[in-house]
């Protein structure tokens, strides 16, 4: 049931407003304030999905109201009441968030629909926080080791900046979720975040894929299309396994690197961009420096943080919280009852050399979930989880 608040000194004008509310549909829960003071208090202790709020009020106006509650709920909309010489700070409040303003006398069918507005606005915006905080629990970085430790440290120092980073790793150790780690606790954590794998890219593709091109710069270009770098624009581009990038392709992301501008394919206009880079490669950038399939400039660009994933066998504390939280995830996925490790399980797993990194231990979980007994034992894994 959606709870209202009006916040009006005019008994008369409350007593119409919290009739109409209270008319117009029995599933709201319609309170009121007979000042700003007062009506900011309630507001501190309990929750609301909507304020109606008057501008001009003793003891505490409704700019103040809405300044200081927006400061601790910046979820509630406010729409805010205003007399006719009131109608420019009205303007002016929704630049401090308000949702809107009404005039008095408030008229009933623009009440209503403001009202209706309001309400669905506040519950998109409950959605998205909830969406937000699954995709963050999707992206999330298991383990306690002292080398996890320490990219957290680093990415919770570096986020916030717009330094570039370069991860690097073997395969299957969790790159990506660097990336996104430094996505979601940076300023640009409202923009998109857009993913690139320039390996899975035919070389001849790659330009087109990251800068777009105009109709006719090819064969198949039909009609114009913007690349990576535009739809990351005010956000994030992940450019995963930038190693395998052609040395054609490496010149162009220099220069948006450089001038914050690039060329559609086939044009000579610029397009200015404002992204965030991270990169990630599982190859030594150096050593393709020195047989000249890697451009120096565009490494020491990228590499202004360099973050270091390592490698499963390198992190083998981090086994045990790994394999329960892909023990719970797979079950709830698969829609079977959660199944546990014996210790000699676990002890025997973390023995293991894993060339394919959390990606491979992610595997063998499933297979041991889906095989093994209701306790996964030693001899479950001796069974199905054999190198």
């Amino acid at each position: 049931m959606p709870k209202i608040l009006v916040i009006e000194d005019e008994a008369a004008i409350r007593r119409v407003l919290v009739k109409i509310l209270s008319e117009e549909s029995d599933t709201y829960q319609v309170e009121q304030a007979e000042d700003g003071l007062a009506g900011a208090e309630i507001l501190k202790k309990e929750d609301f999905d909507l304020v109606l709020c008057d501008i001009k009020m003793p003891k505490m106006d409704g700019v103040d109201v809405l300044e200081a509650i927006k400061k601790v709920k910046p979820e509630i909309p406010f729409v805010m009441i205003s007399g006719h010489g009131d109608l420019d700070t009205a303007v002016n409040t929704m630049r401090l968030g308000a949702f809107d303003y009404i005039s008095k006398p408030p008229d009933l069918n623009r009440l209503l629909n403001t009202v209706r507005n309001a309400l669905d606005r506040k519950e998109l915006v409950v959605a998205n926080k909830i969406l937000k905080k699954k995709v963050s629990k999707k992206y999330e970085m298991i383990g306690k080791s002292n080398a996890i430790s320490q990219i957290k440290e680093i990415i919770e120092k570096v986020a916030p900046t717009e330094a570039r980073v370069l991860v690097t790793g073997p395969n299957g150790t969790g790159k990506e979720l660097v990336a996104h780690w430094l996505h979601e606790k940076s300023t640009r954590s409202k923009g998109p975040m857009i993913e690139v794998n320039c390996a899975a890219i035919p070389s001849e593709l790659i330009e087109s894929e990251l800068f777009g091109h105009v109709k006719g710069a090819f064969t198949s270009a039909a009609k114009d299309r913007a690349g990576k770098f535009e739809a990351a624009n005010k956000g994030t581009i992940f450019l995963d396994e930038i190693g395998d990038m052609s040395l054609s392709a490496q010149a162009k992301v220099l220069r948006a690197l450089q001038e914050s501008r690039v060329q559609r394919v086939g044009s000579d206009k610029d397009i200015k961009v404002d992204v965030r880079v991270v990169a990630a490669t599982n190859k030594n950038l150096k050593k393709e420096i020195a047989e000249g399939r890697f451009r120096e400039d565009l490494y020491h660009r990228l590499a202004v943080i360099l973050i270091k994933v390592p490698a499963l066998n390198d992190r083998r504390d981090d086994i045990p919280e790994l394999i329960n939280h892909f023990a719970k995830k797979i079950s709830s996925e698969q829609g079977t009852a959660p199944k546990t490790f014996s210790t000699k399980a676990i002890k025997l797993l973390q023995e293991y050399d894993w060339t394919g990194n959390i990606r491979e231990l992610r595997n063998v979980v499933e297979r041991l979930i889906i095989l093994g007994e209701k306790e996964v034992s030693e001899k479950d894994v001796k069974l199905f989880a054999s190198k």
